[in-house]
């Protein structure tokens, strides 16, 4: 069976001179997230996020301490940027055990990216 595509968009509008972010979590879902500005969608497409986003679809870290050492960064960090891309769809982390310990492994779900501005 063949994996539905999930797209991200991201529209960013002009009002009243500022720039007002809105977030849909899928392309066609009513629900909408509106970010506190531009900083905010910097923080969630930063370099950082991009290198774990490929390295997660490159590499198939199979936990978040797994993707730290690949990465180079400090546990505490790749966890808290893990946490955002979880929170706004661009990750799911799937339960695995291994004899008594479970650990989060995590993978991609979307496909792409869409950015909008409009002014």
């Amino acid at each position: 069976m063949a994996q539905r595509t999930k797209t991200r968009e991201i529209t960013i509008v002009d009002k009243a001179g500022t720039f007002n972010t809105f977030f849909k979590r899928f392309s066609g879902e009513q629900e909408e997230y509106d970010f506190e500005g531009l900083s905010a969608l910097r923080k969630l497409l930063s370099n950082q996020k991009a290198k774990i986003l490929h390295t997660i679809k490159t590499k198939n870290p199979k936990s978040i301490y797994e993707l730290a050492k690949i990465l180079k960064r400090d546990f505490k960090s790749v966890s808290e940027d893990i946490k955002l891309l979880e929170r706004f769809g661009f990750i799911d982390m799937l339960s695995e055990k291994t004899g008594k310990r479970e650990r989060l492994k995590p993978v991609i779900v979307v496909d792409s990216i869409y950015l909008q501005i409009s002014i």
